[in-house]
């Protein structure tokens, strides 16, 4: 799955544009590697987000094409926030 739609789908951040934008941005790793919108994350990934001075990190736990609310924070697993 591209980067851009998991974050979206898990609810990480809320709008694909918006989780597009901060990857083109370079606000977004994944495994320590800058990552783009289209870079595809996989079950073990380690994501890391830079919100101004704030930094998210998760590792993907499960990746699916659709997820209820309720079921969004089981795809990932937080490491630090």
């Amino acid at each position: 799955m591209r980067l851009d739609k998991y974050l979206k789908v898990s609810r990480i951040i809320k709008r694909r544009t918006i989780a597009k934008e901060a990857s083109e941005n370079g606000r977004v790793s994944i495994n320590g590697k800058v990552a783009k919108p289209g870079t595809d994350v996989a079950v073990g990934d380690i994501i890391e987000i830079r919100f101004g001075d704030k930094l998210f990190k998760a590792e993907i736990t499960y990746v699916a094409e659709h997820m209820s609310k309720d079921g969004a924070k089981e795809m990932y697993r937080m490491i630090e926030e």
